[in-house]
């Protein structure tokens, strides 16, 4: 983010939590405190709102976010649920939400999140989060709202709004200060999108207490060959059916461009992240340029989608680490999504 912004600073009052929301709706970054950290909101809905998460934290790589939720109703309506995993995540829903607990589950077709925050997955990262505030900003909101720790990438997750502050402060809209987190460790994240679920990160919910609820779990001690379907744990994330070549000098006929800046001549398609170098549009539209690329270019019969050269700098980084994994070869971990 290249302007200093004016952070407010809202107490956890009606009054501030209504202008919070406001915030939100209006596509800006508001951090606010939850039993486990302090997260750093933006509306899950919109690109641009998401891709200013990423700006804000100097987030290296655009990893699925957690979208946060008032209630188990309003979560569950973002994913598609079937069989003995519905049965799964209702249960754990009744016993840990709202809690410190993130569940995996396959992204609904209908599903409001964007690409971005999904980080071009067919799965979700959902929550219910516990506290009085936190579930009032959630239901004035009336939306998902997408939230990874409100802190620079990097650096140690804060657990009240000075520390949100301290490394935020100039680059977010607001933060509600709604006191010290009760637990100050990030929630269990578990993978229900598999036949025996697996634990991806471990944190307030204890893996003892979910396998007494659903049985045996997978965790980082018992398996090596799995690559999760979760924050930054695929070689692999949305991969186009088309080839993707990076750091494109030169565009033949028959491949469709990914332009950013003044675009190269001689494509047989085109889509610019942006036309004026702006890293922040840039990160905003990467996965609809993909995905119409990767449509419009089969149609097409064109053969490859070609990216031109993205800056090493600011979202720049996290750009070029989504397009490399676009590029990796096709492999069984891509099919774990």
């Amino acid at each position: 983010m290249s302007d200093t912004l004016h952070t407010e600073r809202l107490t956890a009052t009606p009054e501030g939590i209504r202008r919070a929301a406001e915030l939100l709706k209006a596509g800006k970054l508001v951090a606010f405190g939850t039993e486990t950290v302090y997260g750093l909101g933006a509306i899950a809905s919109s690109d641009t709102a998401v891709a200013k998460i990423f700006a804000a934290k100097g987030r290296p790589r655009f990893n699925p976010l957690i979208s946060h939720l008032p209630d188990a109703e309003s979560a569950f309506a973002q994913a598609s649920l079937s069989g003995r995993m519905e049965d799964i995540a209702h249960a754990l829903a009744e016993r840990f939400w709202p809690g410190p607990l993130t569940m995996v589950l396959p992204r609904s077709p209908n599903s409001t999140v964007s690409d971005l925050a999904a980080a071009g997955l067919s799965t979700l990262a959902l929550r219910v989060p516990r506290g009085k505030t936190a579930l009032a900003l959630l239901r004035e909101v009336g939306a998902p709202v997408a939230a990874p720790s409100a802190n620079v990438s990097g650096t140690v997750s804060p657990s009240d709004a000075f520390h949100v502050l301290r490394s935020l402060d100039g680059r977010i809209d607001a933060v509600l200060d709604s006191g010290p987190c009760s637990i100050g460790v990030e929630s269990t994240v578990l993978d229900l999108t598999r036949e025996v679920p697996v634990l991806l990160r471990p944190g307030g919910v204890t893996l003892e207490e979910l396998t007494a609820l659903c049985g045996p779990i997978r965790h980082p001690d018992d398996f090596s060959e799995i690559a999760p379907a979760s924050p930054g744990r695929l070689a692999s994330h949305y991969a186009p059916s088309l080839p993707v070549r990076l750091d494109a000098t030169s565009i033949a006929p028959d491949e469709a461009q990914l332009a950013f800046g003044t675009p190269l001549p001689g494509a047989g398609l085109t889509w610019n992240l942006s036309e004026s170098g702006n890293l922040e549009e840039a990160a905003a539209r990467l996965f609809a340029g993909l995905r119409f690329l990767d449509a419009e270019g089969t149609r097409r019969g064109l053969k490859t989608i070609a990216a031109q050269p993205i800056p090493r700098h600011g979202l720049g980084l996290a750009i070029r680490d989504r397009l490399r994994r676009a590029a990796e070869p096709r492999t069984h971990a891509a099919t774990l999504t």
